[in-house]
Parts: C-alpha cells; sequence; structure tokens
C-alpha cells in the first residue's frame, strides 16, 4: 500500500483523534445528561469542522515540506473531497438515527450517550473496513470495479426509496430481538438491562444501541468504497472519515428538528454515489481530476439544500384530523 501515513504522521493523527474525543466526553460529562440546544450543537459543529480544515492544513503544509508542493496539493485536495463526500453521507446516518430515537421514544438526555457509542462504534469499523479495504486495492484493481457497481446501485435504490418512511417494525434484527430477548416498555435511566422476578430483561435503550451498531455497519460499508474513488492511500481515506464522523453528534442535535426542511436531501445524497460511482468504474478509460470530483460533490449536496428550502416539503396531513 503506497501512503503519505508516516509513523510521525500516524501517531500524530492518533494524538490529535484521542485528545479530541477526550475534551468531548468530559465537557458532556460535566455538563450532565441534558437536552442538548441548537447553540450548543451550532458551536460544536463550528469547532469540529475548524479541527479537520486545521488537521488538513497541517497535513498540506506538511506534505508540501516534505515532498513538494505538487504532491501537497494533491494531498490537500484529496483530504478536503473524501472529507466533503463522507461529511454528506454522515447525514444519511443522522436520519436514520432521528428515525430511531423517534421510534423508540428515546428521551433527550439519554441521546447524547447513544451517539458517542455510534461514534465511536463507526470509527473502529471504519478503520477495520479501511485497512481491508487498501489491502484489497494493492493486490486486485479489478476491486475498483466492484466498488464502483456497489455504489451505482446504492444510489439508484436510494433514490427510488427516497421520500419513503422506512417501516422498522419489519426490520430483521428488531425482530429478532423481540423474539429472542425479553424487552421492557419503559427506560430505566441509563441502564441497558435489569433484573425483573429473577429474569434479565432489557431496556429499550438497549435495542436503540444495537440498530445504532447496525447503522453504522452499513453505512460503513456504503461509505467506504466513496472514498476510495477519490483516493487509495489508506492514510487520507482514514483521517478524512474519522473527521467526518467525529462530528456526527453534533450535527445530529443541529438538525434535529430541521430534517423535514431538507426533504430532498436523500436524493442529492444518492445521486454522489451514483456519481462517485461512475467516476470509479471510468478510472482506467478517463481520471476525473480530484478538483471537478470536489466541486461536483458540492454542487450536488448545495443543489439539494438549496432546492428544499426554495420548495418546501408538502405539509403532512394532521394525524389527528377527521
Amino acid at each position: 500500500m503506497e501512503t503519505i501515513g508516516s509513523p510521525m504522521l500516524w501517531g500524530a493523527f492518533a494524538a490529535f483523534v484521542v485528545v479530541a474525543l477526550l475534551v468531548d466526553l468530559v465537557l458532556m460529562r460535566h455538563g450532565g445528561p441534558h437536552k442538548v440546544t441548537f447553540k450548543e450543537a451550532a458551536w460544536w459543529s463550528v469547532g469540529w469542522i475548524a479541527l479537520a480544515l486545521l488537521f488538513n492544513a497541517g497535513l498540506w503544509w506538511y506534505v508540501s515540506q516534505q515532498v513538494g508542493a505538487e504532491v501537497g496539493n494533491r494531498v490537500g485536495l484529496e483530504f478536503l473531497t473524501g472529507y466533503l463526500v463522507e461529511k454528506s453521507l454522515a447525514i444519511d446516518n443522522i436520519f436514520v438515527f432521528l428515525m430511531l430515537f423517534s421510534y423508540f421514544a428515546v428521551p433527550e438526555e439519554q441521546r447524547q450517550r447513544v451517539l458517542v457509542i455510534g461514534v465511536l462504534g463507526a470509527i473502529v469499523l471504519r478503520a477495520i473496513l479501511i485497512f481491508a479495504g487498501a489491502l484489497l486495492l494493492a493486490k486486485f484493481h479489478w476491486i475498483l470495479y466492484v466498488f464502483g457497481a456497489f455504489l451505482v446501485i446504492t444510489g439508484i435504490k436510494m433514490l427510488l426509496a427516497a421520500g419513503k418512511a422506512p417501516d422498522l417494525d419489519r426490520n430483521p434484527v428488531l425482530k429478532w430481538m423481540r423474539g429472542h430477548l425479553r424487552l421492557t416498555d419503559d427506560y430505566h435511566d441509563s441502564k441497558l438491562s435489569i433484573m425483573r422476578e429473577g429474569k434479565r430483561w432489557f431496556t429499550p435503550l438497549f435495542a436503540v444501541i444495537v440498530l445504532i451498531g447496525v447503522t453504522d455497519v452499513i453505512f460503513a460499508v456504503d461509505s467506504i468504497p466513496a472514498i476510495f474513488a477519490i483516493t487509495s492511500d489508506p492514510f487520507i481515506v482514514l483521517t478524512s472519515n474519522v473527521f467526518a464522523v467525529l462530528g456526527l453528534r453534533a450535527m445530529f442535535f443541529l438538525l434535529q428538528g430541521m430534517a423535514d426542511r431538507f426533504h430532498l436531501l436523500p436524493y442529492g445524497l444518492a445521486l454522489v454515489l451514483v456519481f462517485i460511482g461512475t467516476k470509479m468504474l471510468l478510472i482506467d478509460i478517463y481520471k476525473v481530476p480530484i478538483l471537478v470530483s470536489l466541486l461536483g460533490v458540492a454542487a450536488i449536496i448545495g443543489s439539494s439544500v438549496a432546492l428544499s428550502l426554495i420548495k418546501p416539503a408538502p405539509a403532512k396531513p394532521d394525524a389527528g384530523a377527521s
């Protein structure tokens, strides 16, 4: 595997992420379980984006000094494009999280804990899948075509499913848990399970965390091939992925209650996957410049957001109306 990631860069990145996570966790714990306000989420979101851009600037400077400005510029663009792609696809995670929290009526004060577990799980899963994908690509170039076809098919399926509310009652994982585990109907603070009459019962919080974990796996499988269309360097792939995921918790609370305003965004995310998958399928015929990829993804996401605001979604019928 060819990579710009020297032992020093890997060590600096690991230290950067550990410190960022510790600061996030300590501040969250200091505030105690509470409902996160829009203002608080906005500041955290700005902070995570600033950290990613700061890391990108440092990476660009270091590579430019060590290897040359041309390579430094390419690496900087690859990180920025990968970060934008993964940040955009992370929004789909948020839509699913919102659906799960609404379905299980997760108390506001417990949502932070669930999201932290989800973020940590996503980081571990993505690291494993990224190194596995990099090893496969280093040995089998044709894997790129498999990734490309997978992204195109996934994007088309997302286009067809956009605007349709998924039926959680038919979710196979939830059906299995209901059939094999004793689940309580109510929450017991932050407990995942309780003892009742000598038997172990699992709370709705446990079910939510399991489904968040399954969601992490599904979205990691979707998003990892997308970043490999930008670059095959495992260092850039992992760093851009991790920085995109780190801000997931803040982005959730920022978009909570606003998801309906961006009703066309799922269509934009689907088109991003089709665009990136097509780019991957054409890689041996025509290599799309990184800057074109960056502008293309930004244009698709920006257009879907703008159109959502220009043309709001039709009002949902009042469930209580006769």
